[in-house]
């Protein structure tokens, strides 16, 4: 027996009922030989935290524009986060931990260069749309590797591709994906924003105090215990009625205070600008292009999806970059 045939046995035997079982995944985009050391699904992470869309994470907004200071959150730190409060739940719960991490990990690999103005921006731009879980499931699928993909399992993909408020993942462990990513953005978000002088914990109101507490690592505890609580020997993953009510309610709270806010958005009109002049560009002048990129050309997909990919790749600071080499001009000397 290999190491991962005894590893597959003690999931079946330890694991809840309910969980994703890695011998009983429904496989891969196309057969490959089965490791003999790692069950698909850590494979799965670990082709995901090699991959340079997961690195390009560390460059990419996650609410602040270009802040300038070093604790607050950029895209990968937000991901490991979301990580972090998904194996947690899954741990409790019996859940595959493997699978829920390497979902949490991927979940924002499609993520566009400064947080969800670059995705609007692509999205308004490119006739064929631009949405960031989706852009996800493609990155892995086909812009890795060469254009070649990482060849991961029906439950990664289905759960990074669900992993937002509409979505509806079909293992538990994606849905405890879906809800950590929630609860994530909330605690590190709130807590940003405290540190930026745009909130006081003050501001919070109190009947969502009185639910989940009033710092925010006492209401991530709280929406933690209230899951695991609620989710215990069920297959499904919950909250409670009144927690989930202080939920969505600190939610709205984010959105009219932070997410929505003047101060804190200030530079989101130009972030869309730049964002959408990169597009037209390279919609021109498609030759200019990466080969890589260009073989996806040669290959069949169409130009809107290519340009997005390229573009959508970014970081902030590459985005900034291209922006100015193609636009700003340069002093002459000789």
């Amino acid at each position: 027996m290999t190491i991962r045939e005894s590893l597959e046995q003690w999931e079946m035997s330890y694991l809840s009922p309910h969980a994703s079982h890695s011998r009983d995944s429904r496989g891969r985009l196309k057969e490959e030989e089965q490791c003999d050391i790692r069950p698909v699904f850590q494979r799965d992470r670990d082709r995901i935290i090699h991959c340079k869309a997961f690195r390009r994470l560390k460059d990419k907004t996650q609410v602040f524009l270009s802040p300038e200071g070093d604790h607050y959150r950029t895209r990968l730190t937000h991901t490991l986060e979301v990580s972090q409060n998904a194996r947690t739940i899954a741990k409790a719960l019996k859940l595959n931990e493997e699978l829920v991490e390497a979902i949490a990990l991927g979940h924002d690999l499609g993520h566009t260069p400064f947080g969800h103005a670059g995705e609007r921006a692509l999205n308004q731009v490119c006739p064929l749309g631009f949405e960031h879980s989706q852009q996800s499931v493609r990155t892995v699928d086909r812009l890795e590797k060469g254009g070649h993909g990482l060849n991961l399992t029906y439950e990664v993909r289905d759960g990074i591709l669900n992993h937002q408020t509409i979505g509806k993942p079909h293992t538990l462990e994606g849905k405890v994906v879906r809800l950590s990513d929630k609860i994530a953005y909330i605690h590190h978000d709130m807590d940003d924003a405290v540190r930026a002088g745009i909130l006081k914990e003050a501001d919070v109101p109190r009947e969502i105090r009185e639910v989940i507490g009033d710092t925010p690592s006492s209401r991530l505890d709280h929406f933690i215990h209230d899951i695991v609580t609620a989710s215990m020997g069920r297959n499904d993953i919950l909250m409670s009625e009144r927690v989930e009510w202080a939920m969505k309610r600190m939610r709205a709270f984010m959105f009219e205070n932070v997410y929505l806010n003047p101060v804190a958005k200030s530079e989101e009109n130009k972030a869309e600008v730049l964002m959408e002049t990169l597009y037209r560009h390279f919609m021109k002048h498609v030759e200019e292009l990466p080969e890589e990129f260009l073989n996806l050309l040669s290959e069949g997909d169409v130009r809107e999806q290519v340009v997005c990919d390229y573009v959508g790749a970014m970081t902030d600071r590459y985005a900034i970059a291209t922006y100015e080499r193609i636009y700003i001009p340069k002093y002459w000397s000789f």
